[in-house]
């Protein structure tokens, strides 16, 4: 492979800011929930490769052929890979847990996964086209000539994202594209150049709180016995009184590590008396992705967790939902000793309202 611009390539980052920012010079993106992923190719040379530079292209050969049939012939491409899916109402629907699967050691299951949920790529930025780079040109000009590289794409699996320079519009795509699986809206400067893993974008994401249960932690890396310290609290929701294991809280610093796990002891409790005891004895994934239960992901790794009698409230700031758990980390807000256990269930998630992804890879608002 001889590009302007050759892997390995970190991708340029984003920092999180509160609101879709009204001045600075900014064209705004939908904020797609996939892997991240550059794209390189030279004629038939073609090379995956995820935030972190590690190759993803055997993971997806429906991608790859998409890309050899209908990209440029010497292109690199700063973009996401995404698995939609069609939701009950016709519309498409973002699902990453679906994608999650293709990162799988089976080609045979690859194979299988790719016809069966075949992924796509969305390109938003444009590093080298032909012989020329474009890494150190403005975003504006990066822009024109993607369009103009990617102009005859129709209706995928590769696309082109959608844009806009106006802030109105922008928050719009915050508010309903949500609801086709995506999450928020990326601001870029205009006059950037592309600067591999600087911070130069910038994030609007959806911060929301809930009411969740503690009902467990696992200790830090570093803990000891004799200096013990918090690693995460486990956290459910009850659904037709049963406690569902619906994420994680888990960014502390090392004093309140040790503070929590202090506070926590006189709840711990033994596993046959807790409501997750039984799926202890699971040995695969399960579709409530209880703690303790093994998955591709986790070969390995310790899962073992301490029970806590499920009496303790705390309210956490999360973005969004992915099925029926948190899709990222909660952030530990505060505690709810005037909460009722009982009382924390789904129905005080809000749901955002449903929009169809083909409408936004169509850029079919547009046109309406």
């Amino acid at each position: 492979m001889d590009l302007p611009v050759n892997p390995p390539v970190q991708p340029m980052l984003a920092k999180p800011v509160s609101a879709v920012p009204r001045s600075g010079g900014y064209a705004f993106e939908p904020k797609w929930d996939g892997f991240r992923c550059l794209v390189f190719r030279d004629g038939d040379e073609v090379e995956l490769a995820s935030r972190n530079t590690k190759p993803l292209t055997r993971y997806f050969p429906e991608v790859v052929a998409a890309i050899k049939e209908q990209l440029p012939e010497r292109v690199v491409l700063d973009g996401e890979l995404f698995v939609a899916q069609t939701t009950p109402e016709g519309g498409e629907r973002l699902q990453f847990e679906v994608l999650q699967e293709r990162i799988h050691p089976a080609k045979s299951r690859i194979d299988m996964l790719a016809g069966k949920t075949p992924a796509g790529f969305v390109a938003f930025d444009l590093l080298a086209l032909g012989d020329t780079s474009y890494a150190g040109r403005p975003f504006t000009e990066r822009r024109a000539v993607l369009e103009e590289a990617l102009a005859h794409l129709d209706g995928g699996p590769c696309f082109l994202t959608r844009i806009t320079t106006d802030p109105d519009e922008a928050q719009d795509w915050f508010q309903e594209f949500e609801g086709a699986g995506l999450d928020g809206v990326i601001a870029k400067p205009l006059d950037a150049p592309y600067q591999p893993n600087q911070r130069t974008m910038l994030k609007i994401k959806h911060e929301r709180t809930a009411d969740v249960v503690v009902a467990g932690y696992r200790e830090h890396k570093t803990s000891t016995p004799e200096h013990p310290l918090l690693g995460s609290l486990l956290l459910g929701l009850y659904d037709h009184g049963k406690l569902q294991h619906v994420g994680v809280s888990a960014s502390f610093t090392a004093k309140r590590r040790a503070e929590l796990i202090e506070e926590l002891q006189p709840l711990v409790c033994d596993l046959a008396d807790h409501p997750w005891g039984d799926w202890q004895e699971w040995a695969i994934a399960n579709p409530d992705r209880v703690p303790g239960t093994q998955s591709r992901w986790s070969q390995g790794k310790d899962l073992g967790f301490t029970p806590l009698r499920p009496e303790r409230v705390l309210e956490v700031k999360y973005d969004h939902m992915e099925g029926r758990r948190f899709r990222h980390t909660a952030q530990f807000k505060r505690w709810r000793p005037d909460r009722d256990p009982e009382s924390c269930g789904y129905e005080q998630l809000e749901e955002p309202v449903s929009y169809d992804l083909g409408r936004i890879l169509s850029g079919g608002d547009r046109h309406e």
